[in-house]
């Protein structure tokens, strides 16, 4: 790998992480359209460790208070009523279900699951599912002519049940093309939460299971055609790029739809499938990567 394609994808990590379009997916199909190879898996989880980074410094003070109370809960009962003291168990609750499948599924995640048809499918399928999840909470939000607003849940009304669903929603993600933030903001969405609610606890929920996967895939960083260097610098920018997009994330969901993210999902497979169809595209370009 290129200094400059480690510059390209870890920018391309950067932006879409956080959005529900999925950076897996992106990443495969940048190195895809560009006639590169493969990143790999390992590449992936790697550079998810920058943006992980830019999630911890942004949350820095919901982190901190999480931690902190969950940590004396452990010796004092009276804690363990405390909203930060449950998210911290909410948080380890929720990040079992894909830690288990993460492990299972280690070799599908490599191989098959990075068929350029399955992404294709995944981004038109969830970016249906995002859209009904989105026009639902719009609904409760706004009202309508015969139907009153309907209160929507923050994270205080998190519940152990809650979270368990929010770690499935997030293991769906081991598959590219569902989108970590995607489907966990629409199952959050599906069960009653509050559009930024979903997207905080969304955020927070990515933070174990990205960094555990992240260090679990050190020891292949370097093998094959992608060198300790380039993962590093890709790392770093997507970092910096990360940052930026989640702080404009968090304000553009407080007012906005996700229908842009939507549409942009289902013309992106549309796109993809007609380019495999047509032989444009081979459903498994650049998997020589090794």
């Amino acid at each position: 790998m290129s200094w400059f394609e480690s510059f390209v994808l870890g920018l391309v990590q950067g932006l879409t992480e956080f959005l529900p379009i999925s950076s897996s997916a992106h990443l495969r199909l940048t190195a895809a359209f560009a006639g590169w190879q493969d990143p790999g898996a390992a590449f992936t989880a790697i550079t998810q460790i920058g943006t992980e980074a830019a999630v911890i410094i942004y949350f820095r003070k919901d982190i901190g208070r999480i931690i902190s109370a969950w940590a004396r809960s452990l010796f004092n009962r009276e804690l363990r009523h405390d909203h930060d003291a449950q998210m911290g168990w909410l948080v380890i609750v929720g990040s079992i279900p894909i830690g288990v499948l993460g492990i299972t599924l280690k070799d599908a995640i490599e191989g098959p699951f990075r068929d350029l048809r399955l992404i294709a499918t995944t981004l038109i399928v969830m970016g249906v599912v995002l859209g009904i999840a989105d026009r639902l909470a719009a609904r409760d939000e706004t009202g309508g002519r015969h139907r009153a607003a309907k209160q929507r849940k923050s994270l205080t009304d998190l519940s152990v049940k809650d979270g368990l669903l929010y770690g499935v929603c997030q293991a769906m993600a081991l598959i590219p093309g569902v989108s970590r933030s995607g489907a966990t903001i629409s199952g959050g969405l599906l069960m009653g939460y509050t559009r930024e609610s979903a997207a905080r606890y969304s955020f927070l929920l990515a933070i174990p299971a990205v960094l555990a996967s992240g260090v679990f895939e050190l020891k292949d960083a370097g093998q094959g055609h992608v060198a300790w260097g380039p993962t590093v610098f890709a790392t770093v920018i997507a970092f910096f790029v990360g940052y930026a997009v989640i702080a404009w994330f968090m304000k553009f969901i407080s007012h906005k739809s996700f229908m842009p993210f939507v549409i942009y999902r289902i013309l992106l497979g549309i796109v993809l499938f007609a380019l495999v169809a047509a032989g444009t595209l081979s459903p498994h370009a650049g998997e020589t990567a090794g």
